[in-house]
Order: structure tokens, then C-alpha cells, then sequence
């Protein structure tokens, strides 16, 4: 059996694609089913050593971001999506899988028009709150829809849909006790840690405001911060500065990008983790750990914003949105979160709600099904 997968461009999509291949390969492997042939097409690998750990081969092709403003960018972009759609349709009916399994995103839409073409059965997943555009599109014809929110489930024919929250990695799944966290990193085990996460590719506005109140942060806590690799200079040359005679300048860590080794231990060290809306949502819930979300302002459908409140709905988690965050309001929420033990308990618990930690599971078990229909 073959199986292709899609979607990209960000870790919020390609990580869940990792965690389905990680428990299709467990299913085959337990099961002693024929084995599987693993695909990953899209514009860029995102990381090549996952691919490998994964049997996974990676398949380039050609892809256009449509932006929702203007610029001369979208004029371009219609030409590599034109000839990434048709590369996708030769590479696609080359290998012809018996079932495509796309994330959404821009990457995934030259595969998409090809599996409609090709008339191979499509199963999509959906992360957000509100559908980006090529889910939708693709909504129409997939097999079967898989939604992390029950409010996406309303834009799709709800007989396709199953609400099965997001795929989390096994890797991230399972960090280490908080004294174990902190003996590796080598942190006073009285002092509660902050892990601040922008996403991949980093959060500038998080990263300024953080600053601007590091001095009081580290005064009472440790601060692990992910910067992203584009911020990590100008970050650390800052916070460098900020601290010159702060007799815990040694507290402050910023780092360009956490593995999954040294993310696990971050997480397992953290009192408090302050974040975006995306993806992360499901590997902080999956850690019972209280958090603060900053949803970017100005998405597509608005959709990280509704992913945080309805977060936030749980008791997991508080919203800040970026129009309301000043330091004073930043750290007033810190302290009040870290220094209450109930509040942080309450917090716990209701992220710990919030995650049905089987969704790889269920869609890998509907992913096979489909395929094996189709292999027939």
C-alpha cells in the first residue's frame, strides 16, 4: 500500500503529518500488515532527518502562496502553482498512492488538484477553528474529514467529519518529570520556569514584550525562550544589554529553535508557557501545563483568535490579544498564574481536559482502511 502525504509549510502542519506516519507505521508494524510505502510532497522537506526516522520519501514540487493583500508576489506565485499542479500530476499518477492525506495549506493544493484528477481518495485534517481556503476546496471531496475544533466541523458535510482533536508526536508527548527537566538543564529546582514559544519561525512581538519585563521576570523565575531563528541575534544582543548588572542575568536562555529532546525537557521544566494559537495549542494541553496564548492579530477567518478562546474555554489557558498587551498586563498575569498554586492546578486540569490524546490513532487506523478499500 502507498500513501501520500501533503500539506506544509509551517510545523503546525507538517509536525501532525509526522505523528499519523508515526502511528500508521506502528499499526503495520503490530498488525503484521503488508508494508507500507510512505510519501511526503511538498514545496520543501521542513526537516529531512524526520522524514528519514519515518521512512518517509520526500517528493519536491512547486507551490504558490495566494496572499490576502496585495502584492506583486500573488502575480508570480500564479505561475509556480500552475506548474506545480502540473509536476504534482505527473509525480502523483507516477507513484499513485491509494490514499493522499493532506494538512491544507498552500503546498498541498497542487496534490489535491491532482488526487481530484487522478480519482484518488483525499482524507484532510484541519487544526484551526475556521478552514483555510484549500481545506474547504478539498472538503468537498475528501473521504473523510478529521477536525481538531468541533467549530471547524460546521464549514464541511458533516456526515464526512469526526472531531478527533490534533496528532501530537509520541516524542512530544512524553516529557520527563519536572525535577528530572530541571536536573538536565541544570536549574535550581525551587525556581518555577516560564517557556516562551513563538512558533517556528519565532513571534517578534512576543519576544519585545518579553524583554521589556525581563528584569522582573527573572528576579522570581527562570526564562526559556524561543526566539526563532531569524530573532535569535537581535533577542540575545538585547536581553545581554537589558541584564548588564542584574545579578540573575544567568536565569535568561534564549534559544533559535528547541529539538525534541530540549523542547521535552523545556516542557517539563515549565510553571507557565506563553505562546501563539497555532498547533502548539495540542502539545501544551497534552502537557497539563497552565499557559498564556498571544493569537496573531490578523489571520485567515480570524481563525487563531477562535482557536485561543476556544481554548481558553477549558480553564487551560488565558488570553492576551496584541492590542492589549502592555507589560504591566503581561506580568500582572504571569505572577498571578505562577504565584497561586490553585489557579495553577485549576489551569491543569483544564488543559488536560481540553486534548484527546488518540487522534494520530484514529485517523492512521482511517487513513489504512481507505487505502486497503482502494489497493482492492
Amino acid at each position: 500500500m502507498k500513501i501520500l502525504l501533503t500539506g506544509g509549510g509551517t510545523g503546525g502542519h507538517f509536525y501532525p503529518l509526522i505523528a499519523v506516519a508515526e502511528k500508521i507505521n506502528q499499526i503495520v508494524k503490530e498488525g503484521k500488515l503488508l508494508p507500507v510505502q510512505l510519501y511526503y510532497m511538498s514545496d520543501s522537506p521542513h526537516d529531512a532527518d524526520m522524514l528519514l526516522e519515518n521512512n518517509i520519501e520526500y517528493i519536491n514540487i512547486s507551490a504558490g502562496k495566494v496572499r490576502t493583500y496585495f502584492s506583486l508576489l500573488n502575480f508570480f506565485d500564479l505561475f509556480k502553482t500552475f506548474f506545480g499542479i502540473i509536476g504534482a500530476i505527473f509525480k502523483v499518477f507516477n507513484i499513485y498512492p491509494d490514499v493522499i492525506f493532506s494538512k491544507g495549506a498552500y503546498s498541498s493544493f497542487p496534490v489535491l488538484v491532482a488526487a481530484k484528477l487522478l480519482r484518488i481518495p483525499v482524507v484532510i485534517h484541519e487544526s484551526d477553528s475556521v478552514p483555510g481556503r484549500t481545506n474547504i476546496w478539498a472538503g468537498k471531496f475528501a473521504k473523510r474529514i478529521a477536525v481538531s475544533y468541533p467549530e471547524a466541523s460546521k464549514f464541511f458535510d458533516e456526515k464526512k467529519v469526526a472531531v478527533t482533536s490534533n496528532p501530537v508526536r509520541k516524542s512530544v508527548k512524553m516529557i520527563p518529570p519536572r525535577d528530572s527537566a530541571k536536573q538536565y538543564l541544570k536549574l535550581d529546582e525551587n525556581i518555577p520556569v516560564i517557556l516562551i514559544l513563538g512558533g517556528s519561525l519565532g513571534a517578534k512581538i512576543i519576544n519585545e514584550k518579553i524583554l521589556s519585563i525581563l528584569n522582573n521576570l527573572v528576579e522570581k523565575y527562570y526564562v526559556l525562550h524561543q526566539t526563532g531563528k531569524d530573532n535569535i541575534q537581535e533577542v540575545t544582543a538585547t536581553a545581554d544589554v537589558i541584564l548588564t548588572g542584574n545579578q540573575f542575568k544567568t536565569r535568561y536562555r534564549a534559544f533559535d529553535y528547541l529539538d525534541n529532546l530540549n523542547m521535552g525537557m523545556a516542557a517539563g521544566a515549565s510553571n507557565l508557557i506563553i505562546s501563539r494559537a497555532g498547533s502548539a495549542i495540542f502539545e501544551i494541553a497534552t502537557w497539563g501545563i497552565p499557559s498564556i496564548i498571544i493569537p496573531i492579530t490578523e489571520t485567515n477567518g480570524n481563525h487563531q483568535r477562535q482557536n485561543a478562546y476556544n481554548y481558553a474555554r477549558s480553564g487551560g489557558a488565558v488570553v492576551i490579544e496584541e492590542s492589549n498587551l502592555s507589560p504591566n498586563i503581561l506580568l500582572s498575569e504571569i505572577f498571578r498564574i505562577i504565584d497561586d498554586k490553585k489557579i495553577s492546578q485549576k489551569m491543569s486540569d483544564g488543559a488536560k481536559s481540553f486534548i484527546k490524546t488518540d487522534a494520530s490513532d484514529l485517523i492512521a487506523h482511517e487513513i489504512i482502511k481507505i487505502g486497503l478499500q482502494h489497493e482492492k
